[in-house]
């Protein structure tokens, strides 16, 4: 059995999260819990909240399923609309910043893949 949960328009660049989010594919949702708690990333928190949500979506379909038992089957970060800003620069210019956003999606299961 499978479950699905999603965070959108997360304010931060999909370079980033998918640096922490690396660390923890394929390991158990406990451990990979355990793991981002200590991690000293913004990014941390966002993929305890989405793993959180992955697994409440689970008990919600299956009631008898153990968080124990429960893996992190597929884990990507997508590329959100980017918000385009100006500051001023030198001798009257102005340069663009861009403001990246994230789609955060996480797969767990209860059988190992």
């Amino acid at each position: 059995m499978e479950a699905i949960a999603r965070k959108r328009f997360i304010r931060q660049s999909p370079y980033k999260i998918r640096y922490v989010l690396n660390m923890v594919k394929g390991l158990k949702v406990e451990a990979a819990v355990n793991k981002l708690s200590l991690t000293n990333k913004k990014a941390s928190s966002y993929i305890i909240e989405v793993l959180n949500s992955a697994v409440s979506n689970m008990m919600n379909i299956e009631s008898d399923v153990n968080s124990d038992t429960l893996y992190i089957k597929t884990a990507y970060v997508d590329e959100g609309p980017v918000m385009k800003r100006f500051r001023p620069a030198a001798m009257g210019r102005a340069t663009g910043i861009r403001k990246r956003t994230s789609h955060l999606t996480i797969i767990i299961s209860s059988e190992k893949g």
